[in-house]
């Protein structure tokens, strides 16, 4: 009997030590720290209302918007997602050149196709493109919105972002941030 209650003790510390003092001392720490990042790194419009978050992608079709990665689970939150298939297999090599033939439709001209544009990351969420996959995208933009392609390229290279710690990865673009700002130029 003494060894159960000694279990029940030991249980009920830990269950407040690890269920609720750790989260609440880690979520206070990240509001004093960080506190963008804590709330989810929300993207807001100039008005103040909440457009998305710079780390999730967001499916944009208009033709006068940057398009991001294709997401395997059709940029539904609830259904992160990779589609687990092998680069060798049939049904990937089809998928991958039906994609190529639907972003060469959205934009004519296009001959030489990004392979970000046309593969999805690992989550289904990736909210960045290399700079080449915007710029890529550059002829339709300026068609839909009159801007002009010097304009567009300008402000893609205004929002690239370089490695981090100038070692990791590559140079990037924000989709939902590009969009944004192109967004302040046109109305849709």
């Amino acid at each position: 009997m003494r060894t159960i209650v000694t279990a029940l003790r030991v249980s009920i510390v830990m269950m407040l030590v690890c269920g609720l003092i750790y989260p609440l001392v880690t979520t206070g720490f990240a509001q004093v720290l960080f506190p963008k990042q804590a709330d989810g790194s929300l993207m807001e419009a100039a008005d103040g209302t909440v457009t998305g978050s710079e780390l999730i992608a967001q499916g944009f079709e208009s033709p006068k918007l940057f398009h991001p990665r294709v997401s395997v689970a059709k940029f539904d939150p609830t259904a992160t997602v990779g589609s687990n298939r092998a680069v060798a297999t049939e049904d990937y090599v089809k998928e991958i050149g039906k994609n190529v033939d639907a972003v060469k439709a959205e934009n004519p001209g296009m001959t030489d196709v990004p392979a970000d544009l046309v593969t999805s990351s690992g989550s289904g969420f990736d909210p960045d493109l290399s700079p080449e996959a915007a710029k890529a995208q550059v002829s339709r933009i300026s068609k839909a919105t009159g801007l002009s392609a010097d304009e567009l390229n300008r402000l893609i290279d205004d929002t690239v972002k370089s490695r981090q710690l100038g070692i990791f990865g590559e140079p990037r673009v924000n989709v939902n941030a590009l969009n944004e700002a192109l967004l302040q130029r046109i109305k849709l």
